[in-house]
């Protein structure tokens, strides 16, 4: 048997194996990701998504973005956005200003708020319990799709309680769903390079393993492309599949997967270390062996904001099944570099261009009708 042979062999196996739904092991899944010629891998990853979802739809949504403060001291190196305690520019958004920009966002047409906070060293739970139950006084319909496992981490301590009370507290103010903000990578070797003042890896495990007990719906996510080997990039979609697996059956879990490229320009951790950027190929390779990787989380997006839209477009055809969000307001990922841009228009379109058709959506992955309010 010669070589090629052997890898053609070892790839249908573990393409057999895929398409039955089995769980990879880290071996298998990195030799997939490091020897799997690229149409061979968006082919099977292609396969997988069909079985997830045999429509021909692709997914998207109206969200706004909004920083509840830009005051945090997790001391991530990758970002540009926070400032410290008393810095001359330090905010804390007002209700004057959400009631604004969800004007704004009603009128285009959404209904969901991404509130992402930071770690801010003097605001508690019971601040944003308080923000949440204002906003839904004020805004029943808008969904709040708010903070993440390293706020509830350190809210967490802050108040000296567990993370379901805390996350029932804030459900109770009107907290809709849990982002899968500030995982980068579930491997405490890069986090301690990356972000020493965050939650570690477990910690993230922990909050999201309270909040499908408490069935509430989250995502995950991935930032790749720094100070991490492959090796962890695959332990990282191990991790998130056998948390899956853990959820109660009635419980939804993590309803979508969203890897996303590192973005330097200007940050500590690009001045700090020689990081080249990933290429094209390279995210495409990473979406497909993300579908292969999860088969029990049914929705995997696209990054258009990190990667551009063609690229984004070519993953529809290699396991991604939804292109997210047009962001009308993103600030943290924008600050280090990703300057794309989309309006719904030219979401819907993009989607079309690749043979697709739109799918307007809600957090939990239910189609909605879609409505722009023009003014």
């Amino acid at each position: 048997m010669t070589q090629a042979q052997f890898t053609l062999n070892t790839f249908n196996k573990l393409s057999e194996k895929a398409l039955s739904l089995k769980h990879l092991t880290l071996e298998e899944s990195l030799w997939l990701y490091e020897n799997a010629p690229l149409p061979h891998l968006m082919a099977l990853a292609h396969a997988l998504r069909k079985k997830h979802n045999p429509d021909n739809k692709v997914g998207w949504i109206i969200d706004r973005n909004v920083n509840i403060t830009n005051v945090c001291v997790a001391q991530c190196q990758f970002c540009n956005f926070h400032c410290k305690p008393g810095s001359s520019n330090a905010y804390i958004t007002t209700i004057k200003e959400y009631e604004n920009k969800i004007g704004e966002l009603l009128k285009l047409g959404g209904n969901q708020l991404l509130l992402q906070g930071g770690l801010h060293p003097k605001l508690g739970v019971d601040f944003y319990a308080n923000l949440f139950s204002t906003l839904k006084k004020l805004f029943p319909t808008v969904k709040l799709h708010a903070l993440g496992p390293p706020e509830i981490v350190h809210l967490a301590r802050k108040a000296k309680k567990g993370y379901r009370e805390i996350l029932q507290i804030l459900t109770d103010a009107g907290l809709d769903s849990l982002p899968g903000a500030g995982a980068e990578i579930l491997s405490d070797r890069v986090r301690q390079q990356l972000s020493k003042a965050k939650c570690n890896s477990q910690e993230w495990l922990d909050v999201m393993r309270q909040a499908h007990q408490l069935q509430m719906t989250t995502s995950a996510t991935m930032m790749f492309g720094h100070l991490e080997t492959k090796a962890e990039r695959i332990e990282h979609l191990i991790l998130l599949r056998d948390l899956q697996a853990q959820k109660p059956d009635t419980a939804v879990g993590f309803t979508t997967f969203i890897p996303w490229t590192f973005q330097g320009l200007e940050t500590k951790l690009a001045q700090d270390f020689t990081i080249e950027k990933i290429a094209a190929t390279e995210y495409i390779r990473t979406i497909a062996i993300s579908r292969i990787m999860l088969p029990n989380i049914k929705n995997i997006q696209a990054s258009w904001l990190t990667v551009g839209k063609d690229v984004a477009q070519i993953c529809l055809h290699a396991g991604a099944n939804d292109f997210g969000s047009i962001m009308i307001e993103e600030n943290v990922v924008s600050a280090a570099g990703a300057s794309f841009k989309f309006d719904a228009k030219g979401i819907q379109f993009a989607i079309e261009e690749t043979g697709f058709v739109p799918r307007f959506r809600n957090q939990k992955y239910e189609e909605e009708a879609f409505e722009q309010k023009l003014v």
